[in-house]
């Protein structure tokens, strides 16, 4: 017996010294896989109602981690800033389908929750919706939530409105969308999405927009060049928007950017920004108001890593972007998709994939205080 507590010391010291340990304290699953009737949950989404309810969104993936098969939307919310959680709610299952890319957003004039996502069938694979073999394509919806989530409306497909015929694979978010507060367009809610061409197969970003509450959206332009797909967006301090996205060109191991002068509806060339590498994977950007100065925060979380989808990192601007002065590392080990939120009490909420083994064993949520972002920054 006392040979078999000091192996068992041994072992929990080993752990402990390679990290093992202090990496899984960090791990506060809100969606953990293998549990509550889904063998994997992914592709998270997050956003901070008028009333401070904070609403988090996934894809709860019944028999494993592939992005075919059955999916559906699912959400928990929570009234205090994340100290607890509502039960799972399944918000759109439609059997055997593929029901997910959540991309959020809140609408600050009337208080509704607007919800977008895509469709396609559960026998269809991303490979086939880009070469055209498959049985049907993918299909843009959107669903409402007046009561902070509780209830929402039937899924009302709009494809026809933002999705051209040419186009084969299209995703929305997967994140959070934004109201514009400046400007001409100010009121304007943007949806940051992703399209394949069905010719050329080329890989673009472009947004989608309503001007009128949520009740009709529009396609605006893509990039003028392409290998770019899933992609976040923020409204700058003067008024310009930033579209922040996924990079394929593995000649720059970083991601790249576009600026809109007209809210969203055009984007000038695409830049790269090489502070910001990424292992090719979806990230999050969020544009903040700190407590004690005047200057507004970009904030912007994803695996910082050139090559493997690990080391979860949240970064801050405080030039809109130009460059980023403070970084703080939430989780070392594997990690891959994300978004951010404020919460009502000006703190950051942070949710990402992340692992011990791998970056897909659950969608951890963490709160980032603004003082520690604030010190990090400043």
């Amino acid at each position: 017996m006392h040979q078999r507590k000091l192996i068992l010391l041994g072992l929990s010291l080993l752990l402990f010294n390679s990290g093992v340990c202090q990496t899984h304290k960090q791990l506060n699953y809100l969606f953990e896989s293998g549990t509550e009737g889904y063998e994997c949950f992914r592709i998270p989404a997050i956003v901070t109602s008028t009333q401070g309810t904070l609403l988090a969104f996934a894809e709860g993936r019944k028999k494993g981690c592939s992005d075919t098969g059955d999916i559906d939307l699912v959400m928990k919310y929570s009234k205090d800033h994340g100290e607890t959680w509502s039960n799972l709610t399944v918000i759109w299952d439609d059997g055997e389908n593929v029901c997910g890319n959540p991309a959020p957003v809140v609408d600050e004039t009337t208080g509704i929750i607007h919800l977008l996502s895509t469709w396609n069938l559960g026998k269809d694979h991303e490979r086939e919706i880009i070469d055209g073999t498959s049985q049907d394509t993918r299909q843009i919806f959107v669903m409402s939530s007046t009561d902070e989530g509780l209830s929402w409306s039937e899924p009302r497909e709009i494809t026809t409105s933002v999705k051209k015929d040419k186009w084969t694979w299209y995703a929305t978010g997967p994140c959070h969308g934004i109201q514009l507060k400046q400007k001409a367009h100010k009121g304007r809610l943007l949806i940051p999405c992703d399209h394949i061409e069905a010719i050329s197969k080329k890989y673009f970003s472009h947004i989608i927009y309503s001007d009128d509450q949520g009740i009709t959206w529009k396609l605006g332009e893509s990039t003028p060049q392409d290998q770019v797909n899933e992609c976040t967006v923020a409204e700058l301090s003067d008024g310009r928007v930033i579209l922040n996205m996924r990079n394929y060109d593995r000649s720059q191991k970083s991601r790249k950017v576009a600026f809109s002068e007209d809210g969203g509806h055009t984007w000038g060339d695409l830049i790269p920004d090489e502070t910001l590498i990424e292992p090719i994977c979806q990230a999050s950007m969020l544009m903040v108001s700190p407590e004690k100065e005047e200057e507004s925060i970009l904030l912007f979380l994803n695996p910082a890593d050139k090559k493997s989808r690990q080391n979860i990192t949240l970064r801050t601007s405080l030039d809109d972007g130009k460059s980023w002065k403070g970084s703080m590392v939430l989780h070392r080990g594997p990690g891959a998709y994300s978004d951010l939120a404020q919460l009502s009490d000006g703190n950051i909420a942070c949710l990402y994939e992340a692992g011990l083994s791998n970056p897909y064993q659950g969608i951890v949520f963490e709160v980032v205080s603004m003082q520690e972002i604030e010190q990090a920054a400043f």
